[in-house]
């Protein structure tokens, strides 16, 4: 066979196994490997972090400063059930380390999950912000009524939801990438990824500052992140 058709057929071949989706059996050995250490995610770190941010919300050591509305704020309208989006923030940021095969990479998420936090809540307790009351009858949508109630308008600047998403996108992202999965996911992945963020704007517990501010955060956090991991190559981390 001649050199150049051999190049072709291994190039098709190529492309195939570049687009086709990773085996489902493969999947399933990574969700289940280190699956103990895993766990302590949900089961720990999150609540962990709940009490620090309740604790910065419920006493700041100052008056927040209530951030601005800009236009593309008043023209957001309401939409209440992108609530569920909002909260499957929670089942997004696990979503990286659940495809992780190596402690290594486990470790540079949640580490860099941590420092995210830090940072957030730093800036929450020694520059408090608040959102700005809207004009709304929140009773009139049960699910934001509740989430009005028990996450009051504090801890704004930058948004830790969106900085989260952000941080946790480029990290799914990236195990896509290892894991070969065609492109439609990786848009997929960008897309829960962008409803989570604009959520925060229909939910009105955010403003396009905040989420500007928690954009940078996520991105700078990863970036550094991948700094440090070997200079950004996860490959054989994942």
């Amino acid at each position: 066979m001649p050199i150049g058709s051999k190049r072709r057929i291994k190039q098709r071949v190529d492309r195939v196994e570049r687009n086709a989706a990773p085996a489902p059996v493969g999947l399933a050995a990574r969700v289940f490997r280190l699956f103990w250490l895993k766990a302590l995610g949900p089961t720990v770190v999150i609540p962990a972090f709940f009490v620090a941010y309740f604790l910065v919300l419920k006493h700041p050591p100052a008056a927040p400063t209530v951030m601005p509305r800009l236009p593309p704020d008043r023209w957001m309208p309401v939409v209440p059930w992108s609530v569920w989006v909002y909260f499957s923030l929670w089942v997004y940021i696990c979503m990286p380390s659940s495809l992780m095969r190596r402690a290594g990479a486990l470790g540079y998420y949640l580490t860099g999950a941590f420092l995210l936090s830090v940072i957030g809540l730093s800036c929450f307790y020694f520059l408090p912000t608040s959102v700005p009351v809207w004009a709304i009858d929140w009773s009139r949508y049960p699910l934001l009524a509740f989430l009005k109630s028990s996450d009051a308008t504090g801890n704004a600047c930058p948004s830790l939801h969106v900085a989260f998403s952000v941080y946790a996108g480029f990290w799914l992202s990236r195990m896509l990438r290892v894991l070969g999965a065609p492109r439609v996911w990786l848009a997929l992945n960008w897309l829960w990824c962008g409803l989570i963020v604009l959520s925060t704007m229909t939910t009105k517990q955010h403003v396009l500052i905040d989420v500007l501010c928690g954009a940078a955060l996520g991105a700078f956090v990863f970036r550094l992140n991948a700094y440090i991991a070997r200079k950004g190559k996860f490959a054989k981390l994942g």
